[in-house]
């Protein structure tokens, strides 16, 4: 009778003591985690040898392989002749073509871009009768794609003049031929007020350290940034194209290209300039639809890294820092409805 009840007491010590070291682990995981961010883009910068920053090389018009910049849009008045305008214009490359896929667009952006055809014969467009979001638009433009490589471009990013260039020497070595995409830096463009130049500072410093540690430790990334990629599009066709049942296409499709031994890639010499979240309530949608796909991707690969760990070594750390990340979320909103009872007042 005693041994049990020893073995009662032993066993709830023990449960208590996994208890709290699994909360010390939550509650210091965002701490730590900045450090191993941090001590990544250290060895980014200082130990990483074939990064290739600055190392690129101006490609002859009769050597460059053909590009199809890709602007998916629905209700872009606003802004997308100005971004084909610059396109057209500006960019330091050769044999391109810009291709809009109007997503159901009920403004004048078919009129826009039928008037902006007969000074750009190299400007292209499919009328897509019903918006079924992006992923579903860029999926039938890649059929009509006659570039080998694919720009994703929103209708209000404007790219560096040099971005083609830049990144067609991801892609033109024999180390390279099983680069997927290549991912630029972000800049903010509408920067004017506090809200978007707090997303300046998030964008220039905490995501360029975090996506070059991710290619420092892993040769690769967690996602691409669905404003501007350049993908390989035999890549986008051997993993099916976009999930069209995804929150975020951008992270799904790059974890989809890993899975199959493909390698994402990051750029920080290249720059391309877009547009933020201007107000609380869509900022906090933006995040929430990030949180949500970085969540579908981890469900849709969870039994892949169970069952094949040796096969998915090398997306280890990528899983083991999303599945931290997810329960972690989880334990934050536990700890705030527990202390603060108004918690979901505040944010209904």
């Amino acid at each position: 009778m005693t041994n049990i009840f020893i073995d009662h007491i032993f066993a709830a010590t023990l449960f208590k003591s996994v208890i709290n070291i699994a909360l010390l682990i939550l509650c210091l995981y965002p701490i730590v985690g900045s450090f191993f961010w941090f001590a990544g883009a250290l060895s980014y910068r200082f130990i990483k040898t074939n990064k290739r920053d600055d190392d690129w090389q101006y490609i002859p018009a009769e050597q460059q392989p053909m590009i199809t910049i890709m602007i998916p849009a629905h209700n872009e008045e606003v802004m997308i002749e100005e971004t084909i305008i610059y396109l057209f214009t500006q960019l330091n490359y050769t044999n391109y073509e810009v291709l809009v896929m109007n997503d159901g667009s009920t403004d004048k952006t078919a009129t826009i871009i039928q008037r902006l055809q007969s000074v750009y014969p190299r400007l292209r467009t499919v009328e897509i009768e019903k918006n079924k979001g992006k992923a579903h638009a860029f999926n039938i433009g890649m059929y009509f794609a006659q570039g080998e490589y694919i720009l994703s471009n929103d209708a209000d990013t404007i790219p560096e003049k040099d971005v083609l260039m830049k990144y067609m020497n991801f892609f033109i070595h024999d180390r390279d031929m099983n680069t997927s995409a290549v991912t630029a830096n972000m800049d903010v463009q509408n920067r004017t007020s506090l809200l978007g130049k707090s997303q300046t500072v998030e964008f220039s410093s905490i995501v360029g350290v975090i996506k070059r540690s991710q290619t420092s430790i892993n040769d690769s990334m967690y996602a691409y940034s669905g404003a501007n990629t350049l993908y390989r599009k035999q890549f986008l066709i051997d993993v099916g194209g976009f999930r069209q049942n995804r929150a975020t296409e951008d992270i799904s499709i790059a974890w989809d290209h890993q899975m199959v031994g493909a390698v994402p890639r990051f750029a920080p010499n290249i720059v391309f300039h877009m547009n933020v979240p201007t107000t609380i309530r869509d900022l906090y949608h933006q995040r929430k639809r990030w949180a949500q796909g970085g969540t579908e991707v981890w469900l849709t690969n969870i039994k892949k890294f169970i069952f094949h760990p040796i096969v998915h070594r090398y997306q280890l750390s990528m899983f083991v820092d999303s599945t931290l990340s997810i329960i972690w979320s989880f334990f934050f909103v536990m700890v705030d409805c527990k202390f603060n009872p108004n918690f979901w007042t505040n944010w209904s």
